[in-house]
């Protein structure tokens, strides 16, 4: 494999950081017991904060972008792994401080990888990616919490992004009932076509000053942090629940103990970046099955590798909905 191939690189440029389309071999590659050929990656907002050091998310440079991919095995000193097998491989250092899935052929560590779940295809799994997957797990963990449908509403903040788009979907399935709280109330029939019950204009909230408001919620998952995730524990019913997924808007949290001492309320966070590899085969599995995001993937739009850029500043600027699935093949 001495061709050359086409990668999106992240580069330290006189403490500028800088992304460009390059042509690379093999050996340029990080090292790893596991090479795969490329078909789909996916966009998350950690991306799109790499590529131009908005968010600091690249820890080493020069470095192949993307946090996810899906592809065809080509080789593996790992026996557990054949050529022509399919893979996943999100999290860890992937795409952060080892290159990563923005790449025609990627090359990893054995234990970084997930072997594709029968039922699902490569194209599945990056209509996923970490957003469904850290969705997936946020559900998986307020469940083993305690909560349940008959407990009361569920309310997911930054509804309208990949995370936000499969937890709706998923809770909704589930039997919760669902309320969309969103800054883009003109995306409504979008959060209602997932299964969203309710759609509420974070504009018109008041986010409460008291240390506890009216009890509201079962459950709750949080994209965004800062003042939603505080209002989130004020309006908790006795027992709830909430998972905290992101800091789209902070990452600060302004609350106090009172509703964790007075209702109960728990804070989960939600970090799949390193779950176990027993648990996370376990979640994929379901995610290929009765969790099986079919509304988002309706609504996935595909972009090719060369779009990249462009895709990232519609992102940044939240001008995009749902997911985005990078065709790489």
């Amino acid at each position: 494999m001495t061709d050359t191939f086409t990668a999106y690189r992240t580069f330290d440029e006189a403490g500028k950081t800088v992304s460009r389309y390059v042509e690379m071999t093999l050996d340029a590659l990080d090292p790893g017991d596991v090479v795969i050929r490329a078909e789909y990656s996916s966009i998350n907002y950690k991306d799109a904060l790499s590529h131009n050091g908005t968010g600091r998310i690249i820890r080493r440079f020069p470095c192949n972008a993307g946090i996810d991919v899906a592809g065809e095995i080509v080789s593996s000193a790992d026996p557990r792994f054949k050529p022509g097998d399919k893979a996943i491989v999100t999290s860890w250092d992937f795409g952060v401080a080892h290159d990563g899935g923005y790449s025609e052929l990627v090359r990893v560590p054995a234990k970084w990888v997930v072997p594709m779940p029968p039922g699902m295809t490569t194209f599945d799994a990056m209509v996923l990616g970490t957003a469904g997957f850290t969705a997936g797990l946020a559900v998986e963990r307020m469940e083993h919490d305690g909560l349940a449908p008959d407990k009361g509403p569920v309310v997911v903040s930054g509804p309208t992004g990949g995370v936000g788009s499969v937890a709706i979907e998923i809770l909704a399935r589930r039997g919760y009932r669902v309320v969309a709280v969103t800054g883009k109330p003109e995306e409504a029939a979008y959060l209602q076509g997932l299964g969203a019950a309710e759609i509420i204009d974070r504009r018109t909230l008041d986010w409460g000053k008291r240390p506890l408001e009216r009890a509201t919620w079962a459950g709750a998952v949080d994209n965004i942090g800062g003042d939603a995730l505080a209002w989130m524990t004020r309006t908790m019913l006795q027992g709830g629940t909430i998972a905290s997924c992101g800091l789209a808007a902070s990452h600060e949290l302004k609350t106090t103990v009172m509703p964790f001492i007075l209702r109960g309320v728990s804070l989960l966070g939600v970090d799949s970046g390193y779950w176990p590899m027993e648990a996370r085969e376990r979640l994929w599995r379901r995610l290929a099955h009765e969790w099986k995001p079919e509304k988002v993937a309706r609504a996935v739009k595909v972009v090719a590798l060369r779009e990249l850029p462009g895709v990232f500043a519609n992102l940044l600027e939240g001008r995009m909905t749902g997911r985005y699935v990078v065709k790489i093949a």
